[in-house]
């Protein structure tokens, strides 16, 4: 079911070349689309991100929530995702990204926004965190 909360950012998003207003004014964002891990219905999802070289890097936060996000448990199911960063849009494959790799990468975002920092502590989780590869 869309959440409309969602389907406004994303045609903000698509509208603006890439930017949005509101709470989200300034931050970089993407548009990851997933296919459902049981329907293989696809889901677009508008995603905070890190560069990290190539790849961009997304954090399965859901504000420091109990759960993983369901895009998530998508991309684990289906890894080949479509991305739309600004006003490129390309294929990549999702890989979680494990141990010291996770840990720099999210103490990054942390440090850039530190609203990820309260998320982690607040979470009953270890926060996931995706490095989306260009095909």
């Amino acid at each position: 079911m869309p959440n409309k909360w969602n389907e406004k950012i994303i045609a903000e998003f698509r509208a603006n070349e890439g930017k949005v207003g509101g709470p989200f004014e300034g931050s970089p964002l993407v548009l990851l689309t997933t296919r459902g891990a049981k329907t293989g219905t696809s889901h677009t999802t508008p995603v905070m991100y890190l560069a990290d070289g190539d790849r961009v890097v997304v954090f399965a936060s859901v504000g420091g929530g109990p759960r993983n996000p369901d895009w998530y448990y998508n991309l684990l199911a289906h890894p080949e995702v479509s991305v739309e960063q600004g006003t490129q849009s390309y294929d990549a494959v999702a890989r979680p990204l494990q141990g010291e790799e996770r840990d720099r990468l999210y103490a990054r975002q942390a440090e850039l926004f530190p609203v990820f920092a309260d998320y982690e502590v607040k979470a009953p989780r270890v926060i996931p965190v995706v490095g989306l590869e260009r095909v």
